[in-house]
């Protein structure tokens, strides 16, 4: 016997239709707007929900959607799967290497069966994380995922939900826990969550639409919605970590905010499981409460996105200045950014037109709160044409040296690194915005809106590639026949051997900010990190370089690595040819 339950508390009837038998539903004692009925719908049993004689609706919670997100949902049991990772207890944040990939076009396939066969290119690399984009099902074949309208049902081109517990139980074989981006401040368009209660208000606006609701009348189920949600993906997928998307976007002014609850739930989760589980936020307020403790007044989080760290090393390596990036592109800036987590902590933001943020306690929040990165889906995908930073920098003479910088910048850093899929080797291949909206009206509005918007900051109309072209999706796949040839070869050689050392020097993962100096000259565009016994010298300038590694040194000072083979070190200074950076022992 099947339990079914829904929560539709303006509904006066409700039916759930079991492999097209209607079971008429009952009130839920001591459930508030619940309803609840048992039928004989055994795993991969189709059903429906219908509210006071309407149409049929797919349920809010599907554990499956065969038919996408508009089709019937189907009954599934998470016991069924027979799991290996027994003895996994999860990776912490601090020391971690994070991963993001797109399961659509991390391979050919576009599947999580067909993405396991390249895990073992991760673990050589020598990251320890991977972090799927979202998975939750969304309308048509193709879509960068946060769009979802089933949010708890695997998007069946993708493999469905059996795929993606074998996807994290084949990470966690080869010592990668696997965190995944959800997305809970709107949900897809075409979605029927309204016709079942009120799961949005008007009352804020977002540039998705409706705002979800959190603290408006009925918010209580709304809430309970997205915590047994995220509760859902860590307990029966045994997922290590949830990616928190755009958390600035939630509007939420009850006493206890819903990322302070949801991190309090999870955290008993943790405890129950003994595992390690993460939340990790997106947000652009550049505020350390997020990742502050519950106990000193925060929201509790393991870790959020730092943008301002994106955005000061884009910014140096590219020269790019145009919209947010306004701000940002002195070595000035990315030195206080190394030392200090954000760029704008209480300062004048001109892309906003006032102050924004908030220092960091460097004191006692540890930097492994803050997840950095040179490339992400975000800082990639919504340029108008998605391309990476080797394309962005295709025509510069010191294009290598500038990716080797960027990545070394990253993976030296006091915080917790992270790399977009194909990064490592140079992909060139570009990461472009596609979609596969169904609803013509909704498919038109995407493709035109997205064109024109570039339209209006100089891009031909034509020159913007359409979401909802397919080749868009196809041309943003990733090659993995590059790997294998210059200058590909070189340039992932160089991500493993920063990865090699980040794992051998201690002092590469040291979270304690208030050591981490850095030095610079702004006119000769060079910078010096002291991170312990370790200096890492980096040139962003055109012409070369001598980086004083210590005053009064007695010693020469020993390269650990370098970017160039005319790095040289001698009488306590580096040598640095243009484009370039070391680390180095310090004399």
């Amino acid at each position: 016997m099947t339990v079914f339950n829904v929560w539709a508390p303006a509904a006066a009837r409700v039916d759930v239709e079991v492999a097209g038998l209607a079971v008429p539903m009952s009130a839920a004692a001591g459930r508030r707007g619940w309803w609840t009925a048992g039928a004989d719908a055994p795993a991969g049993t189709d059903y429906a929900f219908r509210l006071d004689g309407g149409a049929l609706l797919a349920d809010p919670r599907s554990p499956r959607q065969p038919y996408g997100p508009d089709g019937a949902s189907r009954t599934y049991d998470h016991d069924d799967f027979a799991w290996t990772d027994g003895r996994w207890r999860g990776v912490p944040v601090g020391g971690a290497v994070v991963y993001e990939l797109h399961a659509g076009t991390f391979t050919q396939e576009g599947t999580l069966d067909s993405a396991i066969g390249r895990l073992d290119h991760l673990t050589a690399l020598g990251v320890t994380v991977v972090e799927l984009m979202p998975v939750a099902a969304f309308p048509g074949e193709h879509g960068w995922g946060y769009d979802g309208i089933g949010l708890w049902a695997v998007h069946e081109p993708y493999g469905g939900p059996d795929a993606l517990k074998r996807f994290v139980d084949a990470c966690h074989g080869r010592g990668l826990a696997v965190f995944l981006d959800v997305v809970y401040n709107h949900v897809g368009p075409g979605n029927k969550l309204a016709s079942f209660g009120p799961y949005f208000t008007d009352v804020y606006t977002t540039p998705w639409g409706p705002a979800v609701n959190l603290d408006q009348a009925g918010s209580d189920d709304v809430r309970a919605f997205i915590i047994d949600n995220a509760l859902m993906w860590l307990r029966d997928y045994h997922l290590d970590g949830l990616r928190l998307d755009a958390v600035h976007a939630f509007q939420d002014h009850r006493a206890i905010h819903i990322l302070e609850e949801l991190a309090d739930a999870v955290d008993g989760l943790a405890a129950a499981s003994g595992r390690s589980l993460v939340l990790v936020a997106e947000s652009d307020m550049n505020n350390p409460r997020l990742v502050t403790s519950r106990e000193a007044g925060g929201y509790g989080l393991s870790a959020h996105w730092d943008d301002d760290f994106h955005h000061s090393v884009h910014a140096l390596v590219t020269g790019e200045r145009q919209g947010y990036y306004a701000d940002f592109g002195t070595i000035a800036g990315l030195a206080k950014t190394l030392a200090g987590a954000y760029f704008h902590d209480g300062t004048w933001s001109s892309f906003r037109g006032r102050s924004h943020g908030r220092p960091v306690d460097t004191l006692r929040t540890p930097a492994y709160r803050f997840v950095v990165f040179d490339q992400d889906h975000d800082q990639v995908g919504n340029r108008a044409i998605g391309d990476r930073l080797p394309a962005t920098l295709a025509v510069h003479p010191h294009r290598d040296g500038l990716l080797r910088v960027a990545a070394g910048l990253v993976l030296t850093a006091p915080f917790t690194p992270m790399l977009f899929m194909g990064e490592e080797w140079g992909a060139d291949t570009p990461w472009q915005f596609f979609t596969d909206h169904t609803d013509p009206l909704f498919a038109d509005a995407v493709s035109n809106g997205r064109r024109s918007e570039f339209a209006r900051h100089g891009w031909e109309f034509a020159e913007v590639p359409d979401p909802q072209d397919k080749e868009t999706f196809l041309r943003s796949k990733l090659d993995w026949a590059q790997p294998a040839r210059e200058p590909h070869r070189s340039l992932l050689d160089w991500y493993r051997g920063l990865l090699d050392l980040r794992r051998s020097r201690p002092e590469l993962t040291d979270p304690r900010l208030d050591q981490v100096r850095v030095e610079f000259d702004e006119d000769a565009r060079w910078l010096l990190v002291h991170r312990g016994a370790l200096r890492i010298a980096a040139n962003l300038g055109d012409s070369p370089v001598h980086v004083p590694l210590a005053s009064g040194a007695n010693g020469p000072g020993v390269i650990l690595l370098g970017s160039d083979n005319e790095i040289s070190v001698k009488s306590g200074a580096i040598s640095l040819p243009p484009a370039s950076i070391a680390v180095a022992e310090a004399p």
